[in-house]
């Protein structure tokens, strides 16, 4: 008993920490009631948030209970305890600046409400202000920030200085951290050799980025088609929905290699119903070797002519009759699509066209019918004149 009335008579002098229950709302104060002491205390609106607010009401509500430190005691009337001056804003600072340290320290993220939004940013209430630059909000551009007031966003703290009261925050570091996460859990998924959907979102001048379920690979400029391809816009555009086949995967470094190629069918294949032995066929020559010509017959389909198969005369080098980008006629002597290779010859097309015709002879040739005729006559012009 004794001790409950000592309790009851505490009296609070400037730097004591107080609890105690809001019992009224004025327009610039709060009026409390200060547990375990008769003396009643008031925070001033200045005094309620470390956030500027238009009236109390921003900040508490009758029935909250509250923490705050004694700056002032006015002296009381009659013998009556004075009346406390409590700051609520100077508790909640110091309890925040303790565990957005913390936060820092470890790299935690954690959850607050966008109370304002300024020039260059939003302000959030962790306790003191703190700030979000516009470049730490998204990793995208966000023009217009009006729909993230009273948003509730995950920050992690990016920059603390407790003596120039400066608290910087970003929600761009949780989204990227979370998308690394993601990436790497893609990642972990994809092996060389599978084939997958996915969506061209960037063009460059050395290949395509594509988008295969949240993580974007490379295919190279040289894995865009089984023909050459002087730029990646030749073959795709940004938004083109395509099949692509991993080549390899690097979770490490965050990196997939893709081929759009490898994922469509060869150009080898079937070629034996395209083309078969006897065939004539029109090509390019695109390489010229010592021993012959590469002629491209198909995209992507190169024949041989042998040295000894371009001309009708015996050549040296195919360099004498040949040049890269003539367009030719050859004849197919033989396709081998197990082992990707025909052989054309432009010597026996030419061989045919410079051989002499057949000689006609038929028109010496008399019928048994015209030779029986002529016979007689002879016969009857030997016979007058023996008579």
């Amino acid at each position: 008993m004794t001790e409950e009335m000592n309790v009851q008579v505490n009296v609070y002098g400037v730097g004591d920490i107080v609890r105690g229950k809001v019992v009224k709302l004025e327009d610039k104060q709060v009026l409390v009631e200060v547990e375990n002491s008769k003396q009643n205390g008031i925070i001033p609106i200045s005094e309620l948030s470390n956030l500027h607010i238009e009236k109390p009401s921003d900040a508490v509500a009758v029935g909250d209970e509250v923490t705050a430190k004694v700056k002032k005691v006015e002296e009381g009337k009659d013998g009556e305890e004075g009346l406390l001056i409590l700051s609520k804003k100077a508790v909640d600072a110091e309890r925040a600046w303790e565990e957005l340290e913390r936060k820092f320290a470890n790299g935690e993220a954690f959850e607050t409400v966008i109370k304002d939004i300024v020039k260059g940013g939003l302000v959030a209430d962790v306790g003191v202000r703190g700030f979000i630059p516009a470049s730490l909000v998204e990793p995208h551009y966000v023009e217009d920030f009006s729909d993230y007031k009273g948003k509730t966003l995950a920050v992690k703290v990016v920059e603390l200085d407790r003596e120039k009261n400066r608290v910087i925050l970003s929600h761009r570091a949780v989204v990227e951290e979370e998308q690394e996460r993601q990436q790497k859990e893609l990642l972990s998924r994809i092996e060389p050799g599978q084939v997958l959907e996915g969506v061209v979102r960037r063009i460059a001048d050395f290949g395509v980025f594509v988008d295969v379920g949240g993580f974007d690979g490379l295919v190279h400029i040289s894995q865009l088609s089984h023909t050459r391809v002087a730029h990646p816009s030749e073959v795709v555009k940004e938004g083109d929905a395509v099949k692509v086949k991993v080549l390899a995967v690097d979770p490490e470094n965050g990196r997939l290699s893709l081929s759009i190629k490898e994922a469509l069918p060869g150009p080898w294949e079937g070629i034996s119903e395209k083309v078969k032995p006897g065939d004539v066929v029109t090509g390019t020559v695109k390489r010229l070797a010592s021993f012959g010509a590469f002629v491209e017959i198909f995209p992507g389909v190169e024949g041989l002519v042998h040295v000894s198969q371009i001309a009708n005369r015996r050549i040296g080098s195919p360099h004498e009759v040949l040049k890269e980008g003539d367009e030719v006629k050859a004849k197919v002597l033989d396709v081998n699509e197990a082992e990707h290779r025909i052989s054309l010859s432009i010597r026996a097309l030419l061989e045919e066209e410079t051989a002499a015709p057949a000689e006609d002879y038929s028109q010496y040739t008399k019928t048994a019918e015209s030779r029986g005729f002529q016979l007689g006559e002879v016969i009857g012009e030997q016979l007058k004149k023996l008579k």
